[in-house]
């Protein structure tokens, strides 16, 4: 998965699935634009993003998450609930404001 840690009043935290980097899903009036220069920061392995996200959470940052795979580590994580992700072209999606 990609992380990239935007740093300004508050950090977001910008995380997507590996294979949606630079791709944009349109539904409708929906889109989902997964851009390089939000997304694209350190390839991390799901073991070493969980605790990422756990403190990141603590401390009060805003999530950007992207894609079924970093979906499924932030519930894993215990940020997000099941089912709690909104989702265009089946692709799944939460932005969590701390």
């Amino acid at each position: 998965m990609w992380v990239k840690i935007h740093s300004s009043t508050r950090k977001v935290i910008a995380i997507c699935d590996e294979d949606l980097l630079g791709k944009k899903f349109e539904q409708g009036i929906k889109q989902l634009d997964v851009k390089e220069s939000f997304f694209k920061g350190e390839k991390i392995q799901k073991e070493d993003l969980i605790p990422l996200m756990k403190h990141e959470f603590k401390e009060g940052s805003t999530f950007n998450i992207v894609g079924k795979e970093s979906i499924k580590t932030a519930i894993e994580a215990g940020i997000i609930e099941k089912n709690s992700s909104l989702k265009v072209k089946n692709i799944p999606f939460i932005l969590i404001i701390n």
